[in-house]
């Protein structure tokens, strides 16, 4: 079954590409729409970010101290245990997988159980990482946790030979 269509952009959706430099009568002829002179006027005539017209930058003029960390920080996803207590029943585990099938983690980050509300439920724990309280908790009302860490601390450090 053939079906007719007329399919077509709106009115002045589909505008020709601007050409410059192609006489008065344009609108964009003589300096195309540069101005007179001066350096923006010109072929490459850019500067970078920060430029101040060969003055020294106030970003070189002030002394930059210190380290970010931030390149290196671990991300985690948060669940408390309020929500465990919501979600699961008695005897099942809780694991990464678990997590996502109800919604209560997303993302690519590992998941970390803090201890903020309480658990009544006999519940096993197989995840990335808990607090301490939390631990604590679980094993209070006959859970099992299992922490399997996503970073790897016993990485060797960079230069340094292994033998």
């Amino acid at each position: 079954m053939a079906h007719s269509f007329d399919l077509h952009a709106p009115p002045g959706a589909n505008k020709p590409k601007k050409r410059v430099g192609r006489g008065q009568g344009s609108g964009w002829g003589t300096t195309s729409g540069k101005g007179n002179k001066g350096q923006q006027a010109r072929s490459g005539g850019k500067t970078y970010v920060g430029f101040e017209g060969g003055q020294m930058p106030l970003y070189r003029r002030l002394a930059h101290r210190g380290f970010s960390n931030h390149p290196f920080k671990k991300e985690w996803q948060i669940v408390n245990l309020r929500d465990i207590e919501k979600y699961y029943e008695a005897g099942e585990t809780v694991d990464t997988a678990s997590l996502y099938k109800k919604r209560l983690a997303k993302g690519n980050a590992p998941v970390k159980i803090l201890a903020n509300g309480d658990l009544t439920k006999k519940i096993d724990f197989k995840v990335a990482a808990a607090s301490a309280s939390a631990k604590e908790k679980i094993e209070k009302a006959g859970g099992v946790v299992e922490v399997n860490p996503p970073f790897d601390k016993a990485r060797p450090k960079k230069g340094k030979i292994n033998g």
